[in-house]
């Protein structure tokens, strides 16, 4: 809006001051705001736009623009200049406080605070607030919350202000808070790239938007530093461990515009402190993130501790056990389970990999049933909630995250459980290995007793997790660990055309495509609708989930039909296909404008960063229960639990009606509907086809081209990850890489 009033000369500007009596529209991202101001002489209210960094209804506002004619609005002022000050009527106090603005007042709230204090309301809030009490239905804990939420306030205003002054929207103002406090805008000041290490939501480039303001200048130390490990970590992001020096400072001097000289001297300056770290090999040596460094060496060496030793299982025979096992379950194990048992009877760690249907519950429950028959304690544990509460299911026995199996302590910011604390166990089983990353691997790995068994079981030919690494397939590589591959397809199992079409993707094959569900009496598992424009892809699937799977199978459409995209942008990806089911499933529901999504009551949403407070991870999906303007807060039940967040925290979350593949992995779906079109063929690939297939349980329906079906079942994955993991684990264990 300044870029159409900069031609005008400040003396030509007009002066508009005057309360503000509603916020029309607000964006916490660029500070641009549509307000309704009482300005006195006026018989209606006028509308003013601008951008400023904070405002509420109740408050004075001073206003320096022009007058404008809107084709769409009308008559309006467009502000250059905007400046609030606190309200100094009664009708403006009442106005702010009833505004939600502050945790615990609502209209009704303000009003009796308004008749119990009148203009020395602020005052008493602020200087003497043992007297809200005397107010008509505040008690102690409620003036307690006033109280804080107030001091909150303004501290988080007078952050979004000095945010604002620097060219950087609000919008982070509250997380910033929560993390540095009363001291935030001097840590800033001192170094503003610890916004983007530090403040999840806020990246490089924000902060080094900060640092520019602030004076830092584009070729100094201190920003060639913070741009060195910031690529680093953006190629972690994409799951490396290290990356090559020499690749390294290029992409850094590229990001940061500066020589390659400079760029050297900050990786010498950040290796030297301990922050990076650089093999020590003479040819293109790699360059670790200090804590991904420590994580490989760190796992190589308990992996290796764990696999030595006697095994904690009295001394059995295999052929017994397998006799007796067969019999109590009623079941005939396949040579290849008969196999893995006798291994994990002689073998402290055992590895587990095979794709759908070749029985690894089965043979996880078959161990399950010797150790507990010899007296050994069973600990189970997978990467997600969905994953651990199936395991559960399928075994009788209870299973927890990893997260919660090692109970993070918020005091302290770590796992209550490591190797000084282990757990309690003799027999551990992790599912879904395939999903967890190195850190969590070290994290969990370093923490089973010394004289436990460990089962890793996983898919290998699912996607790696979503952070760095690529684990089970660098602990398969390297042969130091036994591995049992289970690869034969129960006949019960090879009925369902889903996990035939599975295993046919995973061998470079083109899947068993049915005719569509109209044109067939009975039901299939698995069908391919044929959507060459992605505007008729988006309205088909749109129908599929709200009419057409429900009807035929009687299912609800928002918990047990999932579409999972392997973009997020682009009119088939995950973003614009949540708009549209949104819309689609929960019509005309309240909510709450926040970081660019509509949060409304019913929503399916989803988790995108651990929480370890809330005790909430990253890919766990729930569904908001309540929205309470008054407390600026949003209710989230996950399976049995109710999780608040406030508005300012709703950026964890995001609607979840779609979500990406990697988001989907350790979940299944009675049915999943899975965009595909050449529109994604940046991630078109086999291993992400296979993943999203395998999350169907009863349906699977491909809506796309048949170009981008071929591509995906075509194309492996060249982009491997650059990981250092096999190597370590040779060495620690005295093998050769």
């Amino acid at each position: 809006m300044t870029e159409n009033i900069s031609e005008y000369r400040n003396q030509d500007l007009e002066t508009l001051v005057g309360t503000v009596e509603r916020v029309s529209f607000y964006s916490e991202e660029s500070g641009f705001c549509v307000l309704r101001v009482h300005v006195r002489g006026q018989r209606e209210l006028v509308p003013v736009v601008g951008t400023i960094a904070s405002v509420s209804a109740g408050e004075w506002v001073e206003a320096r623009g022009i007058w404008d004619i809107d084709p769409r609005h009308g008559r309006q002022f467009k502000a250059r200049f905007l400046k609030t000050a606190a309200p100094n009527t009664v009708e403006g106090m009442q106005k702010y406080l009833g505004s939600g603005l502050i945790k615990g007042i609502g209209p009704g709230m303000a009003q009796r605070l308004i008749k119990a204090f009148g203009l020395q309301v602020f005052e008493v809030i602020e200087r003497y607030p043992q007297r809200l009490i005397e107010a008509e239905g505040i008690g102690p804990h409620r003036r307690d919350s006033i109280v804080s939420t107030w001091a909150e306030q303004k501290q988080v205003r007078e952050i979004m202000v000095f945010l604002h002054s620097h060219g950087v929207g609000a919008s982070r103002a509250f997380r910033i808070y929560k993390t540095y406090g009363d001291q935030a805008i001097d840590l800033v000041r001192e170094d503003p790239y610890r916004l983007a290490r530090d403040i999840w939501g806020i990246g490089f480039k924000t902060a080094d938007q900060i640092a520019s303001s602030l004076g830092i200048a584009g070729d100094s130390s201190i920003r060639a530093r913070a741009g060195v490990e910031y690529a680093l970590q953006q190629l972690t992001e994409s799951g490396h461990c290290a990356y090559p020096r020499d690749r390294l400072a290029g992409a850094a001097a590229e990001l940061l515009e500066i020589d390659i000289p400079i760029i050297e001297r900050a990786l010498d300056e950040a290796i030297a402190s301990r922050r990076l770290v650089q093999s020590d090999t003479e040819s293109d040596p790699l360059v670790y993130l200090s804590a991904l460094d420590f994580s490989e060496r760190q796992l190589a060496w308990h992996l290796c501790r764990l696999n030595e030793g006697p095994h904690p299982c009295p001394q059995m025979d295999a052929t017994q056990a397998l006799e007796w096992v067969q019999k109590k379950t009623g079941l005939k194990l396949a040579d290849a389970q008969k196999r893995a048992v006798e291994l994990a009877i002689l073998s402290k760690v055992l590895i587990v990999t095979g794709g759908p249907g070749v029985g690894k519950t089965t043979l996880v429950n078959a161990l399950l049933k010797i150790f507990q028959a010899r007296g050994m304690a069973a600990v189970l544990c997978a990467p997600t909630g969905r994953a651990a509460k199936r395991m559960s299911e399928s075994t009788g026995f209870e299973s927890r995250t990893i997260h919660r199996l090692l109970e993070f302590d918020p005091r302290v910011n770590a796992f209550k459980h490591d190797q000084k604390r282990p757990l309690s166990g003799d027999f551990f089983v992790v599912d879904e290995f395939s999903m967890v990353d190195l850190v969590l691997a070290y994290q969990l790995i370093r923490s089973i007793p010394e004289h436990a068994a460990l089962v890793i079981v996983g898919d290998v030919d699912q996607l790696p997790s979503v952070g760095p690494g690529c684990v089970l397939r660098d602990l398969i590589d390297s042969q130091v660990l036994p591995v049992a591959r289970l690869d034969q397809v129960f006949r019960q199992a090879a009925q369902s055309t889903i996990i035939t079409n599975a295993h046919r993707i995973n061998q470079g094959k083109m899947p068993l495509i049915s005719r569509p569900p109209e044109a067939s009496d009975q039901m299939a598992d698995f069908y391919f609708i044929s959507c060459e424009k992605p505007e008729r892809g988006v309205d088909m699937i749109v129908r599929l989930i709200r009419d057409r799977i429900p009807a035929r199978m009687d299912l609800n459409p928002v918990q047990d039909v999932q579409v999972i995209s392997p973009m997020q942008r682009g009119l088939l990806g995950v973003q614009n296909l949540n708009r549209c089911l949104q819309d689609a499933l929960n019509p005309g529901e309240p909510g709450v404008e926040r970081f660019g999504w509509r949060y409304r009551c019913h929503d399916k949403v989803i988790q995108g960063v651990n929480n370890y407070d809330k005790d909430v991870f990253n890919g766990d999906i729930g569904q908001i229960m309540e929205i309470n303007e008054e407390s600026r807060e949003v209710f989230v039940r996950f399976d049995d639990r109710r999780i608040s967040y406030d508005f300012g925290e709703l950026d964890e979350l995001s609607p979840a009606y779609a979500i990406s593949v990697h988001k989907s992995q350790g979940s299944e779906y009675p049915a999943v509907v899975l965009p595909l079109h050449v529109q994604h063929y940046m991630l078109l690939q086999r291993n992400l086809l296979y993943t999203a297939v395998t999350r169907g349980k009863k349906l699977v329906v491909i809506v796309g081209s048949r170009r981008a079906l071929a591509i995906a079942v075509n194309r492996i994955d060249s982009g491997r990850r650059i990981t250092t993991l096999r190597q370590r684990l040779c060495e620690a264990s005295g093998r050769q890489p």
